[in-house]
């Protein structure tokens, strides 16, 4: 498979994708199309005929760098498995770039919420550098523009509260935009109602184009 003319830009990203972890999800998203990089993920568009599994080789295969949020992997109440999908899809990313030499360039980051915890699940990865958000959306900006810098080689980025003070404002200024839609024939109460459910109800692809709109 050949490689996209978009490939170096693209960063595959493997994260929990329930709505405890929904914010961070969005702060993610925001932190890689800030620094001008593609997010790639599964949730990016819908086909039935497709399976999850080929649809994300196919995002591995089409994406430079690649960020492993591995930080929910522990079960939290009785009777729940371990969620494996995070560590799995780790696995295809380091096989693809260990063992094909065309992927060799492929780069990745793997994050956790509290740090050393992924040793109690899988210390194989021990001694890879990998990076602890502690659940914060600023904790994880500094992550991830951390890495951009050390690892993608990006310089003269503006600093982690910058960027989550930006982030702040485009989620006011998004609100305000979908508060203003409906101002014209809803009272404030009814308005602020229907932004904030149309907020809600974003799509991964609403979202990213929001943002994209936001960042022109």
């Amino acid at each position: 498979m050949p490689k996209p003319k978009d490939y170096n830009q693209n960063v595959f990203i493997n994260c929990p994708f329930d709505d405890k972890y929904f914010e961070l999800l969005k702060t993610l998203l925001f932190t890689i199309l800030y620094f001008k990089f593609n997010p790639r993920l599964a949730l990016e568009s819908s086909d039935s005929g497709l399976s999850r599994l080929e649809k994300i080789t196919r995002l591995i295969q089409e994406s430079r760098y690649a960020i492993h949020d591995i930080s929910r992997l522990q079960a939290k109440s009785a009777n729940e498995y371990f969620r494996l999908n995070m560590p799995f899809e780790l696995g295809i990313d380091y096989g693809l770039r260990r063992f094909h030499p065309n992927y060799n360039d492929k780069r990745s980051l793997i994050l956790e919420s509290e740090k050393y915890d992924y040793m109690k699940a899988i210390s194989d990865i021990n001694g890879m550098d990998i990076k602890n958000h502690k659940d914060n959306p600023g904790q994880l900006i500094e992550c991830i523009r951390s890495w951009f810098s050390e690892t993608v080689g990006l310089r003269d980025l503006n600093g982690s509260e910058k960027v989550y003070s930006d982030f702040i404002d485009f989620n006011t200024d998004l609100f305000r935009t979908k508060m203003n839609k409906y101002a014209g024939t809803h009272n404030s109460t009814e308005a602020e109602k229907f932004a904030s459910s149309e907020i809600n109800e974003l799509t991964i692809p609403d979202f990213i184009d929001e943002v994209k709109t936001w960042l022109k």
